[in-house]
Formats: structure tokens, C-alpha cells, sequence
């Protein structure tokens, strides 16, 4: 299970470190690519996680998985950890997320999210305690 909140550097070549805790859940080569939720961040899923993404997008009827398959697919890159824990973002995927001097990496359960972090700030901001205890509500413990 992939959780936490992380400040990191991306430095000037577009790299950025990927806490060690993470690493290790990820393994030595997994994905990257644009968030699919709506938002302006990127996902970064191991390659077990991608494999069940593509099958839930397959399971989708034809017209609609088309679309998301493009929007995915076009901005996805298979990469890997250099010896210092750090990946290399393509330029690409730091324009799409306006990725530059500080990124904040969330551990989101199958996977990880890369914010600008003020865009994190701004998202992270419309949620209240109260607001998330609305949404815990509707579980069933």
C-alpha cells in the first residue's frame, strides 16, 4: 500500500526523488502517465497496477475506452529508478502537470501522484475535516 505526503526538488533535467519507502512498492520499472481523474497531476502505477488499469479501460465499452486509451497511452512512459531514487519525468508529462522546482508526491493506495505544489495546495484546500467526515459517513463499518 502506497500512503504519505512528500516535498521534493525536481531539478533542472526534470528529475525528481522518489522517497525510499515508495520505491521499494513500486519495483524496478513501472509507469507513468497523466492522471485520468480529472485533474492536473500525474500517476505513477507499478507494473502490476498498470496491468489492472488497462484491463478495467478494456472493459469499457469500445467508443469510450478508445478515448480514454488515448489520453492515456499517449502521455505514458515506462521508467526506472536511476542510482540516486530519482526518475526522470518526461519533459511532456512536467508540461501537462506544470512540474517545476517543487513537487508533492501522494501515496494514493495502488499509486502515486505527482502535484505542482501549489495546484496540490489549491485541490487540497476545498476539503475540510468536516467535509471528508461527510464522505467517511457514507462507508459501512
Amino acid at each position: 500500500m502506497l500512503y504519505g505526503g512528500y516535498q521534493h526538488n525536481i531539478d533542472k533535467k526534470g528529475r525528481l526523488a522518489i522517497p525510499a519507502k515508495l520505491r521499494e512498492q513500486l519495483g524496478e520499472s513501472f509507469m507513468i502517465c497523466r492522471g485520468i481523474y480529472g485533474k492536473r497531476c500525474l500517476c505513477v502505477y507499478s507494473a502490476q497496477e498498470w496491468e489492472k488499469l488497462v484491463e478495467k479501460i478494456g472493459s469499457l465499452p469500445n467508443a469510450k475506452s478508445s478515448v480514454v486509451k488515448r489520453f492515456l497511452y499517449d502521455g505514458a512512459f515506462n521508467v526506472e529508478f536511476d542510482t540516486q531514487g530519482r526518475i526522470l519525468i518526461p519533459a511532456t508529462l512536467r508540461e501537462y502537470a506544470n512540474l517545476e522546482g517543487e513537487a508533492h508526491i501522494i501515496g494514493m493506495d495502488t499509486n502515486l501522484e505527482i502535484w505542482n505544489t501549489g495546484l496540490w495546495e489549491e485541490e487540497n484546500a476545498q476539503y475540510s475535516p468536516e467535509s471528508v467526515a461527510q464522505i467517511v459517513e457514507t462507508l459501512e463499518f
